[in-house]
């Protein structure tokens, strides 16, 4: 049995398991009731011998005893039931598709997306389980390009291999991908860039063959698929992860949520990747390199100030490198390199970071 289809029975005992714990209460002549992790901020702690954000022990009561409980409650339930739906039928919906289902049941319907979002998320915490292993997902944005041979494990398209070199603009990784088996690769590392402009180049300059690498957009803060394939290969495949993002404060954060994990996918283990290695662009860099820059703005320095206060920022090069923002004032972009050529940062800049 693979492990796609051993984590979905996991979540069906466990959805079995809250619907006992309901008609228990109700034969009992008692008000049902559940208990979920709470996700607040307060609630969520770096955890430093796992290396990532994780939920602490407190927890919310959702009871139908109190009158403002009841509508979370039952959409709670509801979502719940339609995840039981889609594992039992082998389909999936996106988080979209859930906003505008619960229009059509009268009691159900979300104000916003945003509202169904977070249910689906108490969810989760609820079983302890991704939505995705519920097969419920978001739009996928990312792609990833090299030699590495895949064989798909989702129904309808069990056993079928392809290798990620077949599409010039890279396969985007969505679930099916980011659960798929490994069958074969040659590559020795995986480099993660921010940017999809880079990512053309790096697939135009043939990185993937001169540096023996599959290449990975995480376009911007990479999906929790994206972030689960990365984990993958770096635990699975053994392969070193390698990040390279804008030399500013957001770009440094999207490091740190691929090694470390974010606040909002607390309740959800898995996703971190603690040995990847940020590269740069580093905030250094602009004048070691002599890149183009512009100056920090007040929302960039209040955002060097928020990292500067968190834990994990407090080692090189990350307090290094916030420092130097302090100091210099000033920001680039991975495209800067172009100044020196279009291929500099491919062949300079790259062999220096990965020790090549």
């Amino acid at each position: 049995m693979s492990k796609k289809r051993r984590q979905e029975r996991r979540v069906l005992t466990r959805l079995k398991r809250i619907g006992l714990q309901l008609c228990r209460s109700i034969e009992e002549g008692s008000f049902p009731e559940l208990y979920i992790p709470s996700r607040s901020t307060t609630n969520i702690v770096y955890d430093a011998r796992l290396r990532q954000y994780v939920l602490g022990k407190k927890k919310i009561r959702r009871s139908s005893r109190v009158v403002t409980h009841l509508r979370p409650l039952t959409q709670l339930l509801w979502i719940a039931q339609i995840a039981k739906q889609l594992i039992r039928e082998g389909k999936s919906s996106t988080l979209r598709d859930i906003y505008y289902l619960s229009m059509a049941e009268e009691g159900v319907d979300f104000k916003s997306q945003r509202e169904s979002d977070k249910t689906i998320a108490d969810l989760e915490a609820l079983l302890g389980a991704a939505r995705e292993d519920f097969h419920i997902f978001p739009e996928e944005r990312s792609a990833i390009f090299g030699d590495l041979t895949i064989e798909y494990t989702v129904p309808g398209y069990e056993g079928r291999q392809l290798n990620l070199t077949i599409h010039p603009d890279g396969v985007m990784i969505g679930p099916a991908l980011a659960t798929a088996e490994f069958v074969d690769t040659s590559a020795e590392r995986v480099i993660a860039v921010e940017k999809g402009a880079m990512f053309t180049r790096f697939v135009e300059e043939r990185v993937h063959e001169r540096f023996r690498a599959l290449i990975v957009h995480t376009a911007g803060q990479p999906p929790r698929a994206t972030r689960l394939l990365l984990r993958r290969l770096n635990q699975e495949l053994g392969l070193p992860v390698y990040i390279f993002t804008d030399a500013d404060p957001w770009g440094m954060h999207i490091a740190m949520v691929i090694i470390s994990g974010s606040a909002q996918s607390a309740h959800i283990p898995g996703l971190a990747v603690p040995d990847a290695q940020w590269c740069g662009v580093w905030a250094s860099d602009i004048e070691r390199y002599e890149l183009p820059s512009e100056r920090l703005t007040a929302r960039d320095l209040k955002r060097v100030d928020e990292l500067k206060r968190d834990p994990r920022y407090q080692r090189n090069p990350w307090k290094r490198e916030l420092q130097v923002f302090t100091r210099k004032k000033r920001k680039t972009e991975l495209e800067a390199f172009s100044r020196h050529g279009l291929t500099f940062i491919v062949d300079q800049y790259l062999p220096e970071r990965l020790g090549l």
